[in-house]
Protein backbone atom coordinates (compact mmCIF):
# COMPACT_ATOMS: atom_id res chain seq x y z
CA UNK A 1 0.00 0.00 0.00
CA UNK A 2 1.09 3.43 -0.82
CA UNK A 3 3.19 5.48 2.31
CA UNK A 4 4.18 9.02 2.73
CA UNK A 5 7.48 9.96 2.13
CA UNK A 6 9.71 9.42 5.35
CA UNK A 7 11.82 12.49 6.62
CA UNK A 8 14.51 12.98 8.88
CA UNK A 9 15.12 16.73 10.08
CA UNK A 10 19.19 17.51 11.10
CA UNK A 11 18.90 21.40 12.19
CA UNK A 12 20.26 22.96 15.28
CA UNK A 13 17.92 25.66 15.36
CA UNK A 14 14.69 24.31 17.46
CA UNK A 15 12.42 27.05 16.49
CA UNK A 16 13.26 26.34 12.31
CA UNK A 17 13.40 22.44 12.89
CA UNK A 18 10.18 22.74 14.34
CA UNK A 19 8.87 25.20 11.89
CA UNK A 20 10.03 22.82 9.00
CA UNK A 21 8.39 19.70 10.74
CA UNK A 22 5.28 22.31 10.92
CA UNK A 23 4.97 22.94 7.18
CA UNK A 24 5.96 19.24 6.09
CA UNK A 25 3.15 17.38 8.15
CA UNK A 26 0.54 20.22 6.45
CA UNK A 27 1.52 18.82 3.27
CA UNK A 28 1.20 15.20 4.03
CA UNK A 29 5.36 14.15 4.86
CA UNK A 30 6.11 11.75 7.57
CA UNK A 31 8.80 13.11 9.38
CA UNK A 32 10.69 10.10 11.12
CA UNK A 33 12.59 12.65 13.75
CA UNK A 34 13.90 15.88 14.33
CA UNK A 35 17.84 15.93 15.34
CA UNK A 36 20.48 19.01 16.46
CA UNK A 37 23.36 17.20 15.66
CA UNK A 38 25.72 14.50 13.28
CA UNK A 39 25.64 11.51 15.91
CA UNK A 40 21.74 11.58 16.35
CA UNK A 41 21.51 11.23 12.89
CA UNK A 42 23.75 8.76 12.41
CA UNK A 43 21.52 6.46 15.19
CA UNK A 44 18.23 7.61 13.27
CA UNK A 45 19.51 6.23 10.18
CA UNK A 46 20.80 2.84 11.43
CA UNK A 47 17.61 2.25 13.49
CA UNK A 48 14.97 3.75 11.02
CA UNK A 49 13.54 3.54 7.55
CA UNK A 50 14.52 6.90 6.39
CA UNK A 51 13.68 8.24 2.51
CA UNK A 52 14.92 11.83 2.72
CA UNK A 53 17.57 13.47 4.77
CA UNK A 54 17.33 17.50 5.13
CA UNK A 55 20.69 18.68 6.85
CA UNK A 56 21.82 22.13 8.24
CA UNK A 57 25.13 22.56 6.96
CA UNK A 58 26.41 24.34 10.25
CA UNK A 59 25.33 21.85 13.42
CA UNK A 60 25.82 21.76 17.19
CA UNK A 61 28.42 19.08 17.04
CA UNK A 62 32.00 19.03 15.92
CA UNK A 63 31.05 17.22 12.75
CA UNK A 64 29.16 19.10 10.11
CA UNK A 65 26.10 18.77 7.89
CA UNK A 66 28.33 18.05 4.82
CA UNK A 67 29.93 15.32 7.31
CA UNK A 68 26.72 13.70 7.61
CA UNK A 69 26.01 13.96 3.76
CA UNK A 70 29.08 12.70 3.04
CA UNK A 71 28.26 9.50 5.80
CA UNK A 72 25.33 9.27 4.08
CA UNK A 73 26.69 9.19 0.20
CA UNK A 74 28.89 5.80 2.15
CA UNK A 75 26.39 4.34 3.70
CA UNK A 76 23.08 4.66 2.36
CA UNK A 77 21.30 4.77 -0.70
CA UNK A 78 18.99 7.79 0.44
CA UNK A 79 18.73 11.11 -0.92
CA UNK A 80 19.45 14.19 0.79
CA UNK A 81 19.43 18.12 1.06
CA UNK A 82 21.10 21.15 2.47
CA UNK A 83 19.24 23.08 4.60
CA UNK A 84 21.28 26.70 5.11
CA UNK A 85 21.49 30.24 5.90
CA UNK A 86 25.10 30.08 3.90
CA UNK A 87 25.62 30.52 0.26
CA UNK A 88 28.75 31.83 -0.67
CA UNK A 89 30.69 30.40 -2.82
CA UNK A 90 33.14 28.32 -0.38
CA UNK A 91 30.59 26.69 1.11
CA UNK A 92 28.63 25.97 -2.03
CA UNK A 93 31.77 24.22 -3.04
CA UNK A 94 32.30 22.36 0.10
CA UNK A 95 28.85 21.14 -0.08
CA UNK A 96 29.36 20.03 -3.58
CA UNK A 97 31.95 17.75 -2.75
CA UNK A 98 29.12 14.97 -1.35
CA UNK A 99 26.73 15.59 -4.23
CA UNK A 100 23.28 16.30 -2.51
CA UNK A 101 20.16 16.19 -3.93
CA UNK A 102 19.64 19.97 -3.28
CA UNK A 103 20.24 23.31 -1.61
CA UNK A 104 17.57 25.05 -0.40
CA UNK A 105 19.09 28.66 1.13
CA UNK A 106 17.12 30.11 4.06
CA UNK A 107 14.48 31.41 4.85
CA UNK A 108 12.09 29.79 2.93
CA UNK A 109 9.05 29.26 2.35
CA UNK A 110 6.56 25.80 2.39
CA UNK A 111 6.32 26.13 -1.40
CA UNK A 112 10.14 26.50 -1.70
CA UNK A 113 10.67 23.81 0.79
CA UNK A 114 7.75 21.02 -1.19
CA UNK A 115 9.54 21.99 -4.59
CA UNK A 116 13.17 21.17 -3.42
CA UNK A 117 11.55 17.59 -1.84
CA UNK A 118 10.12 16.83 -5.08
CA UNK A 119 12.80 17.61 -7.42
CA UNK A 120 15.01 15.45 -5.33
CA UNK A 121 12.87 12.53 -5.01
CA UNK A 122 12.07 12.50 -8.56
CA UNK A 123 15.92 13.09 -9.50
CA UNK A 124 16.84 10.65 -6.94
CA UNK A 125 14.52 7.81 -8.46
CA UNK A 126 15.13 8.29 -11.92
CA UNK A 127 19.31 8.42 -11.52
CA UNK A 128 18.82 5.31 -9.04
CA UNK A 129 16.72 3.42 -11.98
CA UNK A 130 19.71 4.51 -14.38
CA UNK A 131 21.70 3.03 -12.42
CA UNK A 132 20.05 -0.04 -10.86
CA UNK A 133 20.92 -2.41 -13.89
CA UNK A 134 24.46 -2.53 -12.39
CA UNK A 135 25.12 -4.52 -9.07
CA UNK A 136 25.38 -2.82 -6.13
CA UNK A 137 28.84 -3.00 -3.57
CA UNK A 138 27.69 -5.72 -0.83
CA UNK A 139 28.69 -3.98 1.75
CA UNK A 140 26.63 -1.18 1.35
CA UNK A 141 23.58 -1.32 3.88
CA UNK A 142 20.03 -1.54 2.04
CA UNK A 143 18.04 -1.49 4.91
CA UNK A 144 17.67 2.39 3.80
CA UNK A 145 17.46 2.08 0.18
CA UNK A 146 14.38 3.61 -1.36
CA UNK A 147 14.16 1.26 -4.35
CA UNK A 148 15.07 -1.69 -2.44
CA UNK A 149 11.86 -3.11 -2.94
CA UNK A 150 9.42 -0.28 -3.72
CA UNK A 151 9.41 2.82 -5.93
CA UNK A 152 7.75 6.88 -5.79
CA UNK A 153 4.71 7.19 -7.69
CA UNK A 154 3.18 10.78 -7.60
CA UNK A 155 0.00 10.89 -6.84
CA UNK A 156 -1.62 14.63 -6.98
CA UNK A 157 0.95 16.93 -5.34
CA UNK A 158 3.07 14.20 -3.75
CA UNK A 159 5.20 11.24 -4.14
CA UNK A 160 3.93 7.90 -2.44
CA UNK A 161 6.11 5.03 -1.53
CA UNK A 162 4.13 1.68 -3.61
CA UNK A 163 5.37 -1.96 -2.78
CA UNK A 164 6.86 -3.96 -5.67
CA UNK A 165 4.57 -6.62 -4.14
CA UNK A 166 1.08 -4.47 -4.02
CA UNK A 167 1.20 -3.47 -8.02
CA UNK A 168 -0.73 -6.10 -9.56
CA UNK A 169 -0.24 -4.42 -13.59
CA UNK A 170 0.66 -1.45 -15.66
CA UNK A 171 -1.70 -0.33 -18.53
CA UNK A 172 -0.07 1.88 -21.01
CA UNK A 173 -3.09 4.76 -22.19
CA UNK A 174 -1.67 7.05 -24.95
CA UNK A 175 1.57 8.94 -22.99
CA UNK A 176 0.57 7.95 -19.47
CA UNK A 177 0.73 4.80 -17.43
CA UNK A 178 -1.54 3.49 -15.41
CA UNK A 179 -0.31 1.50 -12.39
CA UNK A 180 -2.89 -0.59 -10.89
CA UNK A 181 -2.63 -1.80 -7.11
CA UNK A 182 -4.94 -3.97 -4.90
CA UNK A 183 -7.55 -0.86 -4.44
CA UNK A 184 -5.84 1.99 -6.53
CA UNK A 185 -4.58 3.53 -9.65
CA UNK A 186 -1.86 5.82 -10.09
CA UNK A 187 -1.14 7.96 -13.62
CA UNK A 188 2.49 8.24 -14.80
CA UNK A 189 4.31 10.13 -17.24
CA UNK A 190 6.30 7.31 -19.18
CA UNK A 191 7.41 5.17 -22.18
CA UNK A 192 6.33 1.59 -21.03
CA UNK A 193 9.38 -0.12 -21.86
CA UNK A 194 11.55 2.44 -19.64
CA UNK A 195 9.09 1.84 -16.66
CA UNK A 196 9.56 -1.95 -17.16
CA UNK A 197 13.53 -1.30 -16.23
CA UNK A 198 12.50 0.16 -12.74
CA UNK A 199 10.69 -3.19 -11.61
CA UNK A 200 12.07 -6.05 -10.77
CA UNK A 201 12.55 -8.48 -13.89
CA UNK A 202 11.52 -11.57 -12.13
CA UNK A 203 8.27 -10.44 -10.90
CA UNK A 204 7.29 -8.07 -13.40
CA UNK A 205 7.03 -9.28 -17.66
CA UNK A 206 5.90 -7.19 -20.76
CA UNK A 207 2.50 -9.42 -21.10
CA UNK A 208 0.93 -7.38 -24.60
CA UNK A 209 2.33 -3.93 -26.07
CA UNK A 210 -0.07 -1.90 -23.73
CA UNK A 211 0.50 -4.21 -20.29
CA UNK A 212 3.42 -5.04 -18.03
CA UNK A 213 2.29 -7.37 -15.62
CA UNK A 214 3.13 -8.63 -12.15
CA UNK A 215 3.43 -12.64 -12.46
CA UNK A 216 2.21 -13.03 -8.37
CA UNK A 217 -1.31 -11.65 -9.11
CA UNK A 218 -2.23 -13.91 -12.32
CA UNK A 219 -5.65 -15.78 -10.81
CA UNK A 220 -6.35 -17.04 -14.55
CA UNK A 221 -5.48 -17.83 -17.97
CA UNK A 222 -6.97 -18.70 -21.59
CA UNK A 223 -5.00 -18.62 -24.86
CA UNK A 224 -5.46 -14.73 -25.31
CA UNK A 225 -5.98 -13.59 -22.11
CA UNK A 226 -4.99 -13.62 -18.38
CA UNK A 227 -6.98 -12.43 -15.68
CA UNK A 228 -5.73 -10.41 -12.31
CA UNK A 229 -8.32 -9.17 -9.88
CA UNK A 230 -11.09 -9.53 -12.15
CA UNK A 231 -9.59 -7.72 -14.99
CA UNK A 232 -8.67 -9.29 -18.38
CA UNK A 233 -6.04 -8.36 -19.88
CA UNK A 234 -4.24 -9.24 -23.80
CA UNK A 235 -1.54 -11.36 -24.23
CA UNK A 236 0.82 -11.98 -26.82
CA UNK A 237 2.05 -15.03 -28.04
CA UNK A 238 5.28 -14.92 -26.48
CA UNK A 239 3.62 -14.44 -23.37
CA UNK A 240 1.23 -16.49 -23.24
CA UNK A 241 4.02 -19.40 -24.56
CA UNK A 242 6.44 -18.42 -21.37
CA UNK A 243 4.00 -18.54 -18.82
CA UNK A 244 2.26 -22.02 -19.99
CA UNK A 245 6.35 -22.91 -19.82
CA UNK A 246 6.67 -21.85 -16.44
CA UNK A 247 3.72 -23.86 -14.98
CA UNK A 248 5.24 -27.25 -16.82
CA UNK A 249 8.21 -26.58 -15.54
Amino acid sequence: MEQPIRILIVEDNVIIADDMQSMLEEIGYEIVDNVIVYEQAVKVLESEQVDLVLIDIILASDKTGIDLGKHIRDNYDIPFIFVTSNSDRATVENAKTVKPNGYLVKPFEQQDLYTSIEIALSNFTYSASKSGESNRQEDVPMSNSVLKDSIFVKKQHLYYRIQFGDIQFIKADNVYLEVNTVDKKFLVRSPLKDYLKKLPQNKFYRAHKSYIVNVDHIDAINSKDIMINKNLIPISKDFKEFIISAMNS
